[in-house]
């Protein structure tokens, strides 16, 4: 399994057009959410396009099914939930993800679109961490 420092290393290296292809491999790889999660509870909010996040829990693990019908959004989340994998909820709430993501300045590499939702994503991610921590 690669790590964000893995993924931040070849993001580096990479030019414009290789990073969007390396975002959209990493979408590739995130584990298929049956369509069934997707409904408009797990849609993830201000996003322009479809994003959806469902928690699951596992021996005290909490990790997340998601998926969006764009495919470099998709990249992104696989980004964001690489912060936080194989975390339970406890660890989650303590993770600064924006400071792990900043090394990608996702900001300046894509359009403020595929990036207005990413707040909206960690503060799921977050809200339900909480709840699970409970």
């Amino acid at each position: 399994m690669t790590t964000l420092t893995d993924i931040q290393e070849e993001y580096e290296f990479l030019e414009v057009d290789d990073r969007y292809r390396l975002l959209i491999e990493l979408g590739r790889d995130l584990a298929p959410m049956p369509d069934a999660l997707k409904t408009d509870a797990t849609l993830v909010r201000g996003c322009s396009a479809s994003v959806w996040v469902y928690p699951v829990s596992d021996n005290g693990q909490l990790s997340f099914l998601a998926d969006s019908n764009a495919a470099i959004t998709k990249g992104i989340i696989a980004l964001v939930l690489k912060t936080v994998d194989a975390k339970n909820a406890e660890e989650i709430l303590g993770t600064d993800i924006e400071n792990a993501l900043a090394p990608f300045d996702l900001k300046n590499q894509l359009s403020s679109n595929r990036t207005q939702g990413i707040p909206n994503m960690i503060a799921l991610i977050r809200e339900t961490a909480a709840r699970f921590a409970g």
